[in-house]
């Protein structure tokens, strides 16, 4: 895999995340730790990303 599909990839990554987030915030009864668990595996695949583009 070449690091640009790479980073394509963890970019798609990250949106899905964002998307799943963005639903369990406007869905009651979803769980605080669940949505703190994905903004951080969206935070990381963030620094990811940023690490790998200015590489």
């Amino acid at each position: 895999m070449s690091l640009g599909s790479h980073i394509a990839e963890l970019r798609r990554k990250h949106e899905h995340l964002s998307d799943r987030v963005e639903v369990a915030q406007r869905s009651p009864g979803t769980d605080d730790l669940q949505i703190a668990d994905m903004k951080k595996k969206k935070l990381r695949l963030k620094e990811e990303i940023e690490r790998l583009s200015h590489h």
